[in-house]
């Protein structure tokens, strides 16, 4: 007895049932501008390959447009660690990523970790013209601590001709970031407007220090002795202010929080305490997480264009305007205040 062997469908098929040229169809699947398709004419086709369940054939695109074609229009993604995605701050990036390679009709071929790509078999599988267009790497710089972390980006730049950094600038690399120390800066001078004097920093250890220190000393004030306890999370925050607290220092009158989240964790531990925001302690962040709103009280923060870092990168690839060494570019996004009730 002969089994039934069900039919593959084909563009040839879609294109009848759409009642449209097979090209027509090849020029919606592929997503090319070569041709203009009228959006009822776009749909038929949606509607055809719907209902008839077409797959487009891998194995034959490739013959007929080459694997480094293939890979054109695909997109990889390297996270610091997976740490990120617990981070609504990168959630927000990755979304715009998402967002912006949809539009462009680009795939996101993967989302992988840095320390995975210290795998040989993996590095060769995904970091390769064959298989991806262009890559993402997201604060990688977070995770790049030894010469072999380094080679590793060197031997990426050697594989994929376009690359962004997003959130972090590599030496050779097009990047879209935000000026941490600028916007720093403008927090702690927006204390300095409300008649803040007396101000300590909490947050990573970073140019944002510097931003803090510039504004403070533009103010005739005392940097060498700014208090400053490093924090990277909700728990660093608390844990930061806590211990502050605890030392029997007096608590500053005014503190710049380095990301939101750490704002958050130094709240938790005043509100505990029965330390008013801001009669007390008044608190300026950044980055405008959605949370920041509906904290106790609402955050005042830096608005940081966190999904646009996202969809700017997808962008930079797909107008190769990506380029390494001598046609490297940096896109810095400005920021601004979204003012509260913390400060």
């Amino acid at each position: 007895m002969v089994k039934n062997v069900k039919k593959t469908v084909t563009q040839f098929d879609v294109a009848k049932e759409a009642g449209v040229t097979r090209s027509m169809v090849s020029y919606v699947l592929t997503g090319s501008t070569e041709r203009s398709v009228a959006p009822e004419t776009k749909q038929k086709i949606l509607d055809a390959i719907d209902k008839l369940g077409y797959r487009p054939n891998k194995a034959a695109q490739a013959l007929q447009q080459g694997e480094e074609a293939l890979a054109e229009k695909q997109i990889g993604v390297v996270l610091c660690d997976a740490n990120v995605f617990l981070r609504p701050y990168y959630a927000e990036i990755i979304s715009g990523i998402h967002i912006a390679a949809h539009e462009n009709s680009y795939h996101v071929r993967f989302i992988r970790f840095f320390e995975e790509l210290k795998n040989p078999i993996l590095f060769n599988e995904l970091i390769h013209p064959e298989e991806i267009g262009g890559l993402i790497l997201v604060s990688t710089d977070q995770c790049i601590k030894t010469d072999d972390d380094k080679k590793i980006i060197e031997r990426i730049k050697e594989r994929i001709q376009k690359i962004v950094c997003v959130e972090w600038k590599c030496d050779g690399l097009s990047s879209v970031h935000f000026d941490r120390q600028e916007t720093a800066k403008k927090a702690t001078e927006h204390l300095f407007k409300k008649g803040y004097e007396d101000i300590a920093y909490i947050g990573e250890v970073d140019d944002r220090i510097l931003g803090v220190k510039q504004a403070l000393s533009e103010h005739k004030k005392n940097t060498e002795k700014l208090y400053v306890g490093e924090a990277f999370n909700m728990p660093g925050g608390y844990s930061a202010i806590k211990k502050l607290n605890k030392s029997g220092k007096k608590l500053p009158r005014a503190i710049v929080c380095g990301s939101d989240e750490v704002a958050i964790g130094v709240m938790c531990y005043l509100n505990e305490e029965k330390i008013s925001i801001p009669n007390d302690v008044a608190l300026i962040s950044i980055d405008n997480i959605e949370v920041s709103g509906y904290t106790n009280p609402p955050l005042t923060t830096m608005n940081v264009q966190k999904t646009a870092m996202g969809s700017r990168a997808v962008e930079m690839i797909v107008n190769g305007s990506a380029g390494q060494g001598k046609d490297a570019i940096t896109i810095s996004l400005p920021t601004n205040i979204v003012e509260r009730k913390s400060c």
